[in-house]
């Protein structure tokens, strides 16, 4: 069965209702409307409540300064005391003057990549939503065919140039994940050049232009490891907005007639190992597993067959 429902990330209940992004002023209507409900957003992160349980923090319009942009995400479907069926809820894009007279402490402003798992599923889905609007927001400013300011149009979903005419949609990258296992049913896991020492994970990489999802498993495991691969099978996606890919899972089996040892690229990939779970569980004061809300770590729990402990090296 596929991962994604158990995916920190891929978590949902909010409806997107595309169908109203071209209402013509819809933005303006929705934000002087007392019922509708605002998260922030602020230099990749959003505002979360001051609460023992990690909520974000839905506030009405009237208390917040109006930025330049404001993106509907959509409108709430399950209903509750905060967010009754139907709740519009927009994405305040805020700049730093404007995000510090929204919340002065730092300390409620969370990141995605760090907090997401300990979000509800409501919570989880509005939060990825409005992160990978904010960060295409931030990235195309400019229009690629004659460097004017870009327009935004259709509630924040669109970009338009008015020179050219030419409008710009959110974009999304894809990149593959893979969870290798060899005839012993271990799995290997390689340290990143650019992460903390000891962190171990999958291998992953962007799929390239031209290039199918399998094919791309094949490329990059070979790239990084040195390791050739068979029968990937995909197994569940996640957005990850950070900036701006999908996270889609596969799992491989090691090619022993095609393979020969371990061999890290040492520029990206500095170090590989090849993890049996007993070996995996013994490593732990030892090896720092990714976090709780990436699908690498769902993935790895998946192949060990319950939750693993954290890391305590």
């Amino acid at each position: 069965m596929s991962l994604t429902p158990r995916l920190a990330l891929s978590r949902a209940t909010l409806d997107r209702d595309a169908a109203s992004r071209s209402i013509p002023g819809l933005i303006d209507r929705l934000w002087e409307d007392p019922r509708t409900k605002v998260v922030s957003s602020w230099r990749g992160e959003v505002l979360v409540e001051r609460s023992e349980t990690l909520r974000l923090d839905y506030r009405s319009p009237a208390s917040l300064p109006r930025p330049d942009t404001v993106v509907y995400l959509g409108k709430s479907v399950a209903g509750d005391d905060e967010l009754p069926a139907g709740t519009a809820v927009l994405a305040a894009l805020y700049q730093d003057d404007q995000a510090r007279q929204v919340e002065p402490d730092t300390s409620l402003w969370v990141s995605g990549r760090t907090s997401g798992h300990a979000l509800g599923d409501r919570d989880a889905g509005v939060l990825v939503e409005a992160l990978a609007l904010a960060n295409w927001h931030s990235a195309h400013r400019f229009s690629p065919a004659t460097g004017k300011r870009l327009l935004v149009d259709d509630a924040g979903w669109v970009l338009v140039d008015h020179d050219s005419g030419k409008t710009v949609f959110p974009r999304t990258d894809a990149a593959i994940i893979v969870l290798i296992t060899d005839g012993d049913d271990r799995i290997v896991l390689g340290s990143n050049a650019l992460w903390e020492a000891q962190r171990y994970s999958l291998l992953a990489g962007f799929v390239e232009p031209g290039e199918s999802l399998e094919a791309a498993v094949a490329r990059e495991v070979f790239e990084e490891s040195g390791l050739s691969v068979k029968n990937p099978r995909y197994v569940g996606s996640q957005p990850w907005p950070f900036p701006a890919s999908l996270m889609v899972g596969f799992t491989a089996e090691l090619d022993h007639e095609a393979t020969g040892p371990l061999q890290p690229d040492g520029t990206e990939i500095i170090d590989l190992r090849w993890f049996s779970r007993q070996e995996l569980f013994d490593s732990l004061d030892q090896v720092v597993l990714p976090g709780p809300t990436s699908i690498a770590r769902a993935m790895i729990e998946d192949w060990f067959g319950e939750a693993l402990p954290e890391s305590h090296w």
